[in-house]
This record gives C-alpha cells, sequence and structure tokens, in this order.
C-alpha cells in the first residue's frame, strides 16, 4: 500500500516541540486524534492508562490536536507531562479533519500494532486487548463493528447504514461499519500509507486488495457524555465522492489507460457519427429550404414600411 494516498499534513504540523520521554521500542501504539475535547482527553487518557499499564505491551498513546480551540491544547500537554513514558503530542496549526490527524499520527507511530480510535470516549479502551487478541489469531486487519450504536437514529445511523451497504458491495469486502475509527492493524498493512478525504474508513479495503487477512469484531459503543458532535449528514456526501474514487482505484489503478482511452475511444466514434449525420443531411437527404439561413432564395417574410 506504499505510496498509493499522497499526504498533504507535513506542512501542518507545528513545529514546537513537545517532551517525548517514551520508549524507543514500543509493542503498541494507540492513535487518538481529537477536535474540541476539551472534558474528554483527561478521562480517555486515565481509561487508557488503566487498561494499558502493566499489561503485556509496551505502549504509547499519540493524540493529535486538530486545531482544536477550546483548551484542548493545554489540557493535552498537562497530560504529556503527567505521563512523559506513554503519551506523545502533536499539534496542527489547524482543523485539517480526522483523517489527516490520523495521518499525522500514522507518521508519528513507532509499534508494531497500531490502533485508532475516537477522541471523545464513545469508544471503549477495554476493546483495545480484544482486538489485539484477534491479531494474534493470523488476521492483519481486525477492524470494529459498532453494532449497539449510541447515535441519533435519522442523522447518524441511518446515513451510515446505508453507506456501509454501499460501501460494502462496490467493493466486495463484507464489512458492516466501516466508518468506526476503533481498529487494530498490523504495522507492515499501514507502512507508507497517506490519506486524504475521509479515506482513513477504507484503509482495510485497500489491505484487503493487497492480500491482507481483514476480520471483524463487535466492540462497544458508548454515549456521548461531553462536548459535541463533529459529524452530521454532509459527512456522508463526503464518503459518497470517496466511494467513487475507491471503485476507480479498485479497477484502473494499475490501468488508468483502459479508463481514459475507452474515453477517448467513445468520444472519437461520437465524433466519427456526428461527422457522417453532418455528411448525410449535406448530400443524401438536404434539409428543405425554408426560406431562411444562407443562400435562401427567398426572404421568410415580407417587410412593409411604416406609414
Amino acid at each position: 500500500m506504499k505510496g498509493l494516498i499522497p499526504n498533504a499534513m507535513n506542512s501542518t504540523i507545528d513545529p514546537r516541540p513537545a517532551p517525548a520521554t517514551a520508549s524507543e521500542s514500543v509493542n503498541l501504539s494507540v492513535l487518538i486524534p481529537v477536535y474540541n475535547e476539551v472534558d474528554n482527553v483527561g478521562p480517555l487518557h486515565e481509561e487508557l492508562d488503566a487498561v494499558l499499564r502493566g499489561g503485556p505491551w509496551t505502549y504509547e498513546l499519540i493524540f493529535v490536536n486538530d486545531g482544536s480551540i477550546d483548551g484542548t491544547t493545554a489540557r493535552l500537554e498537562a497530560i504529556q507531562r503527567s505521563d512523559p513514558e506513554h503519551v506523545r503530542v502533536a499539534f496542527l496549526r489547524r482543523n485539517c479533519g480526522q483523517t489527516a490527524a490520523l495521518s499525522a499520527a500514522l507518521d508519528l507511530a513507532r509499534g508494531d500494532v497500531l490502533i485508532p480510535m475516537d477522541g471523545d470516549r464513545q469508544n471503549d479502551p477495554a476493546d483495545i486487548p480484544r482486538l489485539v487478541a484477534a491479531l494474534d489469531e493470523g488476521h492483519d486487519v481486525v477492524s470494529g463493528w459498532r453494532k449497539d450504536r449510541h447515535d441519533a437514529l435519522v442523522s447518524r445511523k441511518v446515513p451510515s447504514w446505508i453507506a456501509n451497504r454501499l460501501v460494502a458491495r462496490i467493493s466486495g469486502v463484507p464489512l458492516h461499519d466501516f466508518g468506526c475509527t476503533m481498529k487494530a492493524y498490523r504495522r507492515g498493512v499501514l507502512e507508507g500509507v497517506r490519506l486524504y478525504g475521509e479515506m482513513h474508513r477504507f484503509i482495510p479495503i485497500f489491505a484487503a486488495w493487497q492480500g491482507a487477512r481483514v476480520a471483524e469484531l463487535i466492540v462497544n459503543h458508548r454515549p456521548r457524555t461531553a462536548g459535541r458532535t463533529k459529524y452530521g449528514l454532509g459527512r456522508t456526501f463526503n464518503v459518497v465522492l470517496d466511494l467513487i474514487l475507491i471503485r476507480f482505484l479498485q479497477r484502473y489503478s494499475q490501468r488508468p489507460l483502459h479508463f481514459f482511452g475507452r474515453f477517448g475511444l467513445w468520444s472519437f466514434v461520437l465524433s466519427l457519427g456526428c461527422f457522417a449525420a453532418m455528411l448525410y443531411f449535406k448530400y443524401v437527404f438536404p434539409w428543405p429550404d425554408l426560406g431562411w439561413g444562407p443562400g435562401a432564395k427567398s426572404k421568410p417574410f415580407v417587410e412593409t414600411p411604416l406609414p
């Protein structure tokens, strides 16, 4: 998957130094994009610490602050000072979106297993050991499925239900919940991946096309208890556009000339048809003389002088 999708994030990562005393060797990287989640990042760090500390992994928590303006920046800096062994923070100069923030986190991650998750605490850190265990069963990607989803029915659940079925049908990857951020990847699957748009949700598709073993695991989805959702119906249209791109990549990424050449060939055939029609109507079945137009022999009307 190396080089599949371009990255435009390098120029938007805040270059200011941040303390980083975490171990250079880690087994597990948790990637957490956050935007205006000042009331959630602290409790989320505590939950992650309770699940992972003392476990069988060495780990790092990578928070990417996606241009927050509500005090999230100061809260993340405090968290990093309190737990420099495990917490790393990146700051984006402006709000670039979830996919861009995840891309920045991927650039910083050092773990052999990569687990992205939302920063709003709707994903449950207690599912991380289960995801890792599923990887150990021989899979390369384990995708979370929010089967019992705690979101608004009309604005979130129904559009997501429709989009997931469209994506599964078009891509040929039979997952139920492409939009669930919480997934587990082996590092090799994401090596060199660059993201844009809403493409983070489609990584399992690209991985499956490359021969990766993809599985799905039901994960806990919790109601939001603080902050406001950043998603709405508008995001569904972005997913549809990215779906068109996925279809193109699926069929023509290795042979783009088959697409553009076919389009050019049909355009050429259409132009020949128009040319043949022109010759036919000029020499075989000419238009009748209606008394107007170039070369008309009579005027279509008689001018009457005004009195």
